[in-house]
């Protein structure tokens, strides 16, 4: 007969007469109720009512404990993300990775169940997945996107992070299907940037509605500037230690040429073309055959040196 009672038709409240609604109060705010029922008609005393109000209150205290140990967590989560990432821009791991390391360590961090990192092809103004934790193929074969289309294209075009609640219902989204077979929901994409200029983007999906806070937003976009910044630098020493190979097989290419001019009396173009030809028929790279003309000379003199004749003469005396 309460009017503040709403009645719902075979619900199991039916049968009680007494109501008790105590609330759960987490800082300020009512998240919760404790709800006692009696089935006969009673007067709820003051005295109960306090020890309900102090039930609530220790409820909400354990809320709010659980809820700061998984804040401190995801914390630490989130800064031994940064940490890894820190060492890896002084590394001199190869840039694939460094890519799987960031995807893998990304993942876990915002709790996603596809992270995946896209790198900008500039002169085909197309962003392409080149690494992701997941194993899905479908998803790691993914066309390439373009700058201004889908989320990940206008992420770059805009030169701004950008959240999606659903994918599946975003009509900017590219692969709605793809996204439906693999379980995907929201998403968040953030830009990669290398001195204000933008490089590629990582992507986080969840399975579930998700709405990401300012705080996460902002992580991410730190592991993505961090990321950026171990990528630039991996490509950096892998173009110099590229450069300092083809510097070394130039001269040891030139050495073995020097040595055929002198021993075979070739000019520098049949030297040359002899070493070719060499690579093509045995399937060598031209500094395997170079280094295999200049050790074979170092024996050859080895074995006509002095010290070579009396070891041989000595082994002779021997027999």
């Amino acid at each position: 007969q309460d009017p503040r009672f709403k009645l719902f038709q075979k619900l199991p409240e039916d049968k009680y007469a007494a109501f008790l609604s105590v609330p759960i109060i987490l800082g300020g705010e009512p998240i919760g109720v404790i709800n006692l029922m009696n089935r006969k008609p009673r007067a709820f005393s003051a005295g109960m009512i306090k020890l309900l109000s102090n039930i609530a209150s220790q409820i909400s205290g354990a809320i709010e404990k659980t809820r700061l140990m998984q804040l401190a967590d995801r914390k630490a989560k989130q800064l031994e993300t940064i940490s890894q990432l820190s060492k890896s821009i002084v590394s001199n791991a190869y840039l694939q990775e460094i890519l799987q390391l960031i995807v893998t360590m990304t993942a876990q961090t915002m709790d996603s169940k596809i992270c995946s990192l896209m790198l900008l092809d500039e002169k085909n103004q197309l962003l392409n997945i080149v690494a992701t934790q997941s194993l899905s193929e479908e998803y790691r074969k993914k066309p390439p996107v373009k700058i201004g289309q889908s989320v990940s294209g206008n992420v770059i075009k805009q030169k701004r992070p950008i959240a999606v609640l659903d994918v599946t219902k975003e009509p900017g989204y590219g692969y709605p299907e793809i996204a439906r077979r693999e379980g995907l929901c929201s998403m968040l994409a953030v830009p990669m940037f290398i001195k204000d200029k933008p490089t590629g983007v990582i992507n986080c999906y969840t399975t579930t509605e998700h709405a990401f806070t300012e705080e996460e937003i902002h992580i991410l976009q730190i592991i993505a500037n961090q990321a950026a910044v171990a990528i630039e630098n991996t490509r950096l020493f892998e173009e110099s230690q590229q450069a300092r190979d083809a510097l070394e097989t130039r001269k040891t290419v030139e050495r073995a040429k020097g040595l055929l001019m002198r021993e075979r009396h070739l000019n520098e173009e049949e030297a040359f073309q002899f070493i070719q030809r060499q690579a093509m028929n045995l399937r060598r790279s031209m500094r395997e055959i170079a280094e295999a003309i200049l050790l074979t000379e170092g024996l050859k003199k080895a074995a006509e040196s002095p010290g070579a004749k009396i070891s041989s003469d000595i082994l002779a005396k021997e027999k």
